[in-house]
């Protein structure tokens, strides 16, 4: 058996951008990328602490050192520019494994989405 647990979580960063006509997913800066364990294509929940919507797409690569944070396809019409979220990613561990996992958990500024 396996539980689902956190493994990623990106913590209030500020939304950059939105693509309508993007075929879909969040591009997110690489360096948080990196710093939360993030791989490209990995599927996140990304939660809009401005309009309590909740949605699940995958991730790609953003610049580095950009503090992108772009919603692409129909997730543009449910999170805006400007809106504060929340990415979580998630693992899928046996019981015992979860125990002793720690996940990554990132607390960027706000306002700049840059890693403190």
């Amino acid at each position: 058996m396996t539980i689902e647990i956190l493994k990623s979580k990106i913590h209030n960063v500020t939304v950059t951008g939105a693509d309508l006509n993007y075929v879909g997913s969040v591009t997110i800066d690489e360096d948080l990328m990196d710093a939360a364990g993030l791989i490209e294509h990995e599927k996140v929940s990304v939660l809009d602490r401005n309009n309590g919507e909740r949605l699940e797409t995958y991730v790609i690569k953003g610049a580095r050192g950009s503090g992108e944070i772009c919603l692409n396809g129909p997730a543009a019409r449910k999170i805006c520019v400007g809106d504060v979220v929340i990415i979580m990613s998630y693992a899928s561990l046996t019981p015992e494994e979860a125990k002793e996992f720690k996940p990554h958990i990132l607390f960027p500024d706000t306002a700049t989405n840059k890693i403190l």
